[in-house]
C-alpha cells in the first residue's frame, strides 16, 4: 500500500478527485495507525493498519492514493495508560476519527469497548473492539449546489419551527415508505408546503451529528430519540439517510437545498458540550483515546474523573485550543460544505465555562466573534447548564441570540390564571429588561412556550401532572414543575366546556406566541394539537408516542395559527428592529402618542400602582404603527396602522373602554380567541368591547375593506376562532 506523507491539515479524512489526506490530532500518542476496513461476502471484515509516521505540531498524517470514497475506516493509537494522569491510550481500542464526515454501523456495547473489566473500574481490558466499533467512511464532498445561497432571512422576520427529523415525516402519507423517518422525507413538498403555509422561516433540527444509542435504554427496549449523545461533529446521523452507506452526506444537502428553494433557513440543535463517551466509567470510543485531557475537563486533583457540567459525565474541554478547534472546523463545516444557516448551541453556558464561573468573555465566544463565517450565521443559545451559576438567560454577548426561559415561564404563568402584568408586559414587548442593556435588539429573545423538553401545547393545557410511565424510571424523571393547567380534568375527556377551553387556550398561547416581539419558535405538531399522552420526557421515546400523527390533524388550529402568522408577516409594528422607548411618536393627524401604551380597562394609560393591582389578570396594548424607528431594506420609512391587543386570563369576562379618538377613530376585530370575532361589528373610539375569561382580543385600526390589505387574513383568523377539539 502507497503511503505518501501528506499534509497535516485539514485534520480528518479528505478526498481529493484522486486519493485520501488522513490527519489525527494527539499530543499524547507516540505512535498511530490508520486502520482501513473492508466487509467480506458473509459479513466479516478485514483490517489493514497503515502506520502514519510523519508529525507536525502533534498532527498524525500521511496520503494514500489509492483510497476513494466509501472506504471504512478507524485509528488506533499507541501512548501511555495512566488514568490518574488523564491518560487512556489503548491501541486495542478502535477509535473513530472526530473529524470523520460520515460513519457506519453502530456500538454494541461490548466489553470490549470499555478500557477496564466491568465490576473492576481499576484495571485495565486489553480485548480488541473493533468488530463492535462504529466506523469512519470517506466521503466524497462534490456535490452541485446549483447556485445554492442561504436566504439570511432578518431575524426580526423570522418564525422558527423546532422539528425532530424523524418524528416529523416518520408518519407522513404523503411521504413515500422508504424515505420517512429521513433527511429525504424532510424535502418531500408536502412537508416544506405545510412549513411554508405556517410562515415558517427556519427548520430548526433537532441533533443530527451522529449520536450513540445509549446501552440503559436499549435494555429497556428503548432507544435514545432526542439525539443528545454526539460521537462525530461532522458527521449526519446515519439513521435519518435514507440512501446507502456513505450517502447521508448528499442526501442531507439536498434536503437543505431543497428547503432554501422554498427560502427557508436550516438551523441544527448541536452539542458541544459533552460526547456519547461519558465519564470514567464510559467507553473507549474516540476522543477519550486520542487525546483524553485535550478534549475533556478533568478534576485537576485526580485526573481519573471528569468534570461534568452538562448530567452526562464529561464536558468538552473548551480551555484548550484544539478542542476549540474542533469546534470551531465543526461550525465552519456545515455552514461552508453543507450550507446550515445557523446554531442552537445546547447547554451553551457549559462552553461560557473558561475555569469554573461562566464568563461571557470566555475564548469560544472570541473564537465566534472573530470567524468570517460562524460570525455571520444564526447563533443562538440555550443559556443555563445545570453547573453553579448555570443559568445565565440574558448574559450571552451581542452576537447571540438566546432560548428566553423566562418568556415560556412567564407566558405560562399568565394563562394558567397566576399572572403576574408586569413580567407579562415585558415578555410581550421584547424582554428589554433582560436583552436592552447590553445594546442587544428585541430578536435577541428567541420566544417559545413549548419546546422538545416538555409538554406539547396540547398537553400543556390537559394535564397538571407529567405522565412518563413508559420511561420505566417511575415518573422520576423529567421537569414536575410545568405551569400547565388541564382546565378541570387530566387527561383525555368527552366534556365540551373542558375541550372549548382547552381550544381557546392553544389559541390564546399561539396569538401571544406569534404577536409578541422577539423572534417566536413552534414545536412540530404543536399547531397540529400532537399530544404525548401527558409525557413530558420523551428523550427515549422513539415510537408513535412522540411521532407526529399527520391523520389526527386539528385542522381548525392550523388554519387559525398559519393566520396569525400572516398577521404577523404582513405587519412590521409585531416584528419591530429595536426596543420601544415609551417616547411621544405622531400618529399621523399631528396627535401625538407613545409608540406603546399599556391600558387599564378604563381607557386609561396603566399607572405604577396599576401594575400590582389585586385580582389584575387582564391589560390593554397599543402598538402605534407610526412609531416604528429605522428604515426598510430600501431606505424608506417603517409605518403600520395602529393596533390594540387585550389579554384577559381571568375565568371571567371583563368590559374594556376603547381609547379615544387620538388613538384611532374607529377598530376592527381581527381576532377572539373566544370564537365570536366573526360576530363583531367595528367599534368606534371609545365604545365597549367585551372580552371573554381567558381570552386575547386583537383590534386593528379600522380601514375601509377596499384599501384593506389584510382583509383575507382578518377573515381566515376569524373563521378559525372555533372550538378545534
Amino acid at each position: 500500500m502507497q503511503v505518501w506523507p501528506g499534509t497535516a491539515y485539514p485534520l480528518g479524512a479528505t478526498y481529493d478527485g484522486r486519493g485520501t489526506n488522513f490527519a489525527l490530532f494527539s499530543e499524547v500518542a507516540e505512535r498511530v495507525e490508520l486502520c482501513l476496513f473492508e466487509v467480506g461476502p458473509r459479513g466479516g471484515f478485514t483490517e489493514t493498519k497503515v502506520e502514519l509516521t510523519e508529525v507536525d505540531a502533534h498532527v498524525w498524517h500521511g496520503y494514500l492514493p489509492q483510497v476513494q470514497p466509501g472506504q471504512r475506516y478507524g485509528y488506533r493509537v499507541h501512548g501511555p495508560y495512566e488514568p490518574e494522569r488523564g491518560l487512556r491510550c489503548n491501541p486495542n481500542k478502535l477509535l473513530l476519527d472526530p473529524y470523520a464526515k460520515a460513519t457506519t454501523r453502530e456500538i454494541d456495547w461490548d466489553q470490549s469497548l470499555f478500557g477496564y473489566d466491568f465490576g473492576d473500574p481499576d484495571s485495565r481490558n486489553d480485548d480488541d473492539s473493533a468488530a463492535h466499533m462504529t466506523l469512519g467512511v470517506v466521503i466524497n464532498p462534490y456535490f452541485d449546489w446549483e447556485g445554492d445561497r442561504h436566504p439570511d432571512t432578518p431575524y426580526n422576520e423570522t418564525v422558527i419551527y423546532e422539528a425532530h427529523v424523524k418524528g416529523l415525516t416518520q408518519l407522513h402519507p404523503d411521504v413515500p415508505e422508504e424515505h420517512r423517518g429521513t433527511y429525504a422525507g424532510l424535502a418531500h413538498p408536502s412537508v416544506v408546503g405545510h412549513l411554508k403555509k405556517l410562515g415558517v422561516t427556519a427548520l430548526e433540527l433537532m441533533p443530527v451529528h451522529q449520536f450513540v444509542q445509549d446501552s440503559t435504554l436499549l435494555e429497556q427496549g428503548l432507544r435514545n430519540y432526542w439525539g443528545y449523545n454526539t460521537l462525530a461533529f461532522f458527521a449526519p446521523h446515519s439513521a435519518y439517510a435514507a440512501r446507502g452507506e456513505g450517502q447521508q452526506v448528499q442526501e442531507f444537502k439536498s434536503m437543505v437545498k431543497a428547503m432554501h428553494d422554498e427560502g427557508i433557513e436550516v438551523i441544527l440543535d448541536v452539542v458541544y458540550n459533552h460526547t456519547a463517551e461519558g465519564n470514567h466509567l464510559g467507553p473507549t470510543l474516540s476522543f477519550k483515546g486520542i487525546d483524553n485531557p485535550a478534549y475533556y475537563r478533568l478534576v485537576e486533583d485526580d485526573q481519573r474523573y471528569y468534570m461534568d457540567y452538562t448530567g452526562t459525565g464529561n464536558s468538552l474541554n473548551v480551555r484548550q485550543p484544539h478542542s476549540l478547534q474542533l469546534i470551531m472546523d465543526s461550525l465552519r463545516y456545515w455552514v461552508t460544505e453543507m450550507h446550515v444557516d445557523g446554531f442552537r448551541f445546547d447547554l451553551a453556558a457549559t462552553l461560557a465555562r473558561e475555569f469554573y464561573d461562566v464568563d461571557k468573555l470566555a475564548t469560544f465566544f472570541e473564537m465566534v466573534q472573530q470567524d468570517p463565517v460562524v460570525s455571520q450565521v444564526k447563533l443562538i443559545a440555550e443559556p443555563w447548564d445545570i453547573g453553579p451559576g448555570g443559568y445565565q438567560v440574558g448574559g450571552f454577548p451581542p452576537l447571540w441570540t438566546e432560548w428566553n426561559g423566562a418568556y415560556r415561564d412567564t407566558v405560562r404563568d399568565f394563562w394558567r390564571g397566576e399572572p403576574s402584568l408586569g413580567d407579562f408586559a415585558s415578555r410581550l414587548a421584547g424582554s428589554s429588561d433582560y436583552y436592552g442593556h447590553s445594546g442587544r435588539r428585541p430578536f435577541a429573545s428567541i420566544n417559545f412556550v413549548t419546546a422538545h423538553d416538555g409538554f406539547t401545547l396540547r398537553d400543556l393545557v390537559s394535564y397538571n401532572e407529567k405522565h412518563n410511565d413508559a420511561n420505566g424510571e417511575d415518573n422520576n424523571d423529567g421537569e414536575s414543575h410545568n405551569r400547565s393547567w388541564n382546565h378541570g380534568v387530566e387527561g383525555p375527556t368527552d366534556d365540551p366546556q373542558v375541550l372549548e377551553l382547552r381550544a381557546r387556550a392553544q389559541r390564546n398561547f399561539i396569538t401571544t406566541l406569534l404577536l409578541s416581539q422577539g423572534v417566536p419558535m413552534l414545536l412540530h405538531g404543536d399547531e397540529l394539537g400532537r399530544t404525548q399522552q401527558g409525557n413530558n420526557n420523551t428523550y427515549a421515546q422513539d415510537s408513535e408516542l412522540s411521532w407526529v400523527h399527520w391523520d389526527k390533524v386539528d385542522t381548525p388550529l392550523v388554519e387559525f395559527t398559519a393566520a396569525v402568522a400572516r398577521l404577523r408577516k404582513e405587519h412590521p409594528t409585531f416584528r419591530r428592529k429595536r426596543f420601544f422607548t415609551g417616547t411621544t411618536v405622531r400618529t399621523g393627524d399631528g396627535t401625538r402618542l407613545n409608540d406603546i401604551v399599556w391600558l387599564d380597562l378604563d381607557a386609561t394609560p396603566m399607572e405604577g400602582e396599576d401594575w400590582q393591582a389585586e385580582g389584575g389578570a387582564a391589560i390593554g396594548m397599543y402598538l402605534n404603527g407610526h412609531g416604528i424607528p429605522g428604515t426598510d431594506e430600501t431606505g424608506n420609512p417603517i409605518t403600520d396602522e395602529h393596533f390594540l391587543l387585550y389579554f384577559n386570563a381571568g375565568g371571567d369576562g371583563v368590559t374594556a373602554t376603547l381609547p379615544s379618538e387620538e388613538y384611532a377613530a374607529g377598530w376592527d376585530v381581527v381576532i377572539d380567541t373566544a370564537g365570536s370575532a366573526d360576530e363583531r361589528d367595528p367599534l368606534a373610539a371609545g365604545a365597549t368591547l367585551e372580552v371573554a375569561g381567558r381570552t386575547v382580543v386583537v383590534l386593528r385600526e379600522q380601514t375601509p375593506p377596499e384599501s384593506d390589505p389584510d382583509h383575507s387574513v382578518a377573515a381566515s383568523i376569524k373563521a378559525q376562532s372555533t372550538n378545534g377539539d
